[in-house]
């Protein structure tokens, strides 16, 4: 491996690799070794070596490994990151074996590599390794990505996901921050008594939400099924078992809809149910979970999203539906009797409705459109209309609403919850209805899920239950513009040649 080597190389980046690849085979065998063994990681190691005076050796030798990101002065000083951070490489006559040196021209930068040496801090400071030994780990054949701007396509960040986070800090950090996220649930769910556990992703009779599923089929069965839209009918048949009084489930839910930076059509949801607690008791709760959460991540409940400073300490502000239309709008629903007046209310404001609306859809639609924009800091908004909410409970004293609330914050919904129905006849009754009207919609796969009916039959005790977005969740955490920026690997149209 010499220098009139390395100039007979072809001009092609790609062919280059290629062409060392070939001569790296022929000279050192295996350049992608099964076994080797690093002694500590980059972090470990800035880590136990911080008061390393500079311009100084430590004696100790050490073997480390990870991905060339940088190479200067024809190899003499390389840096190498692994997953918890970089490294410099210097490789001298005066320290460094001939045998190791004839390796440095055959490197390219994205190659994965080992060294032994001996480490020192630089005169300038820097935390060097002087290496003794060079090993080819894994050899690239494709160019990494321009150092100073990385990867700037944005469809190419989403598709080529693992390009992105080697060339962007920002990325990697919001990812190792989700993993963060998304243990923190789970421990502060667990540290406040909940079960977790596993529910069916595929659904005969798809449910617990109103969406348009993914379908599939079953061959063995030959049976038509559904990729779940939600696990709350499997979680409350555990409530009904008796397993626990406190239940929990993280994981994706998929929904046939539209894209956007607020939609995937999968995402993680953290459901739950609390026997023996009401809509009340989940608010709370949502208010210590997101504080939690905010301290872990942000050392503090304030943060900032965009230009806005967004605070999660308790308690957030709560508004019931008709009351913050009233005050956007001066609509008071309540004082409202009938479908027909609602919808003649909404029209004299101003608003669009659909003719067959009720009441509590020309409510909850100007909320939409009027309130929402307005929800900058986390605030839950209560007492929705009973006719866009089956699973719910009345409020004592006024049928038309229910004790449900949503959680908004940064203008989002985060968060879903109920005082939870478990009366079996009114329960039965609220699903009929909710069935006909998907029937006139068209959707004519939906169902009615009878062995979720007979279940709660069986008595399911008073709960809270509660559906939180987690990638919207972690979006505002870790100041993401886009749901895409917080899934790992997201959907994507299509590749066009």
């Amino acid at each position: 491996m010499n220098e009139k080597t390395e100039t007979a190389l072809s001009s092609d980046p790609t062919e280059v690799r290629r062409q060392k690849l070939g001569q790296l085979r022929e000279t050192i065998g295996d350049v992608y070794p099964a076994h080797f063994h690093r002694t500590m990681t980059n972090a470990e190691l800035a880590e136990k070596y911080e008061g390393l005076a500079p311009d100084t050796e430590s004696g100790d030798v050490v073997t480390v490994a990870g991905r060339v990101y940088s190479s200067r002065n024809s190899g003499m000083f390389m840096d190498i990151h692994d997953a918890s951070g970089k490294i410099q490489i210097f490789s001298h006559k005066d320290t460094t074996p001939e045998e190791a040196r004839a390796l440095l021209p055959m490197i390219d930068l994205g190659d994965i590599i080992g060294v032994t040496g001996v480490v020192r801090r630089t005169k300038r400071g820097e935390l060097t390794i002087n290496a003794q030994d060079i090993v080819m780990l894994t050899k690239t054949l494709l160019p990494m990505p321009e150092k100073w701007h990385g990867v700037s396509d944005v469809e190419i960040r989403y598709r080529k996901r693992h390009l992105d986070i080697m060339t962007n800090e920002e990325s990697k950090l919001r990812f190792q921050q989700r993993s963060k996220i998304v243990s923190g649930i789970r421990r502060f769910m667990e540290n406040d008594g909940f079960m977790e556990v596993e529910t069916p992703m595929l659904h005969s009779v798809y449910g617990g939400a109103t969406a348009e599923p993914f379908k599939t089929h079953h061959n063995t069965l030959k049976l038509d099924m559904f990729l779940r839209i939600a696990p709350e009918l499997f979680l409350k048949r555990t409530l009904v078992s008796g397993l626990t009084d406190k239940v929990f489930e993280i994981n994706r839910n998929f929904r046939n809809e539209g894209v956007s930076t607020r939609h995937n059509p999968e995402f993680t949801m953290m459901e739950c149910y609390w026997a023996y607690a009401d809509y009340e008791d989940i608010m709370d709760l949502v208010e210590r979970l997101f504080a939690e959460l905010a301290v872990k991540i942000h050392g503090s409940t304030e943060f900032s999203y965009g230009d806005k400073e967004i605070s999660f300490k308790g308690p957030f502000r709560r508004v019931p539906m008709p009351d913050a239309v009233k005050e956007a709008t001066g609509i008071d629903f309540l004082a409202i009797r009938t479908d027909e007046e609602a919808r003649a209310a909404a029209k004299a404001a101003g608003f669009e409705v659909e003719k067959d609306w009720t009441w509590g859809e020309c409510l909850a639609s100007i909320f939409e459109e009027k309130v929402e924009p307005t929800l900058i800091q986390p605030s839950h908004v209560t007492h929705f209309p009973k006719d866009i909410s089956p699973f719910a409970k009345e409020v004592p004293g006024e049928p038309r609403l229910v004790e449900r609330f949503e959680t908004y914050c940064n203008t989002w919904e985060l968060g879903n919850a109920f005082s939870e129905l478990n009366d079996p006849e009114e329960q039965r009754a609220r699903m009929v209805e909710q069935l006909e009207q998907a029937h006139a919609r068209g959707e004519k796969a939906k169902q009615l899920d009878d062995e979720f009916l007979d279940a709660i039959d069986q008595g399911m005790p008073p709960a809270g239950g509660l559906g939180i977005g987690v990638d919207r969740l972690i979006m505002l955490l870790t100041n993401a513009p886009s749901i895409r920026d917080v899934i790992l690997f997201p959907a994507r149209r299509a590749k066009v040649d």
